[in-house]
């Protein structure tokens, strides 16, 4: 019985009317705290809302514009330097919890984008460019060069590497 309703309704929408219920049952027995859970969430809503909008953006303009074949063209298996460049570029440019970009990497992924070019993504996030000059102040501009040249070079090694593995 309990299959043919998860079946039917879904995982999603039976694990939100069990998040709702223990909400109401905290409100009942426990107010403060139910208003403090409720009040961190809505803070992490905010903080969330907009790096996942555009995300959300970001797929519908890659839906509208990236067509199988020009992933496969730009991101594909023949893709050459063009791919990692623009891996590279898109994991320093890209902003916002790294959870939010599966989705999009996922959906690219499906339309033929190598798993080498999604890992140089993914390593190149630890670049992230408002911290530069900070670290420029803390370090120095030698180090900074060095440890980011040092990050773009391996994340490209790390993509051949997941690349082989993967296959």
């Amino acid at each position: 019985m309990f299959r043919k309703l998860l079946d039917k309704v879904g995982v999603g929408w039976i694990f939100l009317a069990i998040v709702i219920v223990i909400y109401g049952l905290l409100g009942v027995m426990n107010y403060a705290l139910f208003e403090k859970a409720v009040l961190a969430f809505w803070n992490l809503l905010l903080k969330v809302l907009p790096v996942l909008g555009l995300v959300f953006g970001i797929m519908f303009l890659a839906d509208l514009f990236l067509t199988p074949e020009r992933i496969i063209k730009y991101l594909g298996e023949g893709s050459g330097i063009k791919g990692w460049v623009l891996m590279i570029l898109g994991g320093i440019l890209s902003t916002g919890p790294i959870y939010m970009w599966y989705p999009l990497l996922s959906d690219l992924k499906e339309k033929g984008m190598k798993n080498s070019l999604i890992a140089t993504f993914l390593y190149n996030r630890a670049v992230k460019i408002p911290l530069l000059p900070m670290m420029i102040y803390y370090f120095g501009w030698v180090f900074v060069i060095i440890l980011t040249t040092y990050m773009v070079v391996f994340s490209v090694i790390n993509g051949l590497i997941v690349g082989k593995i993967s296959r």
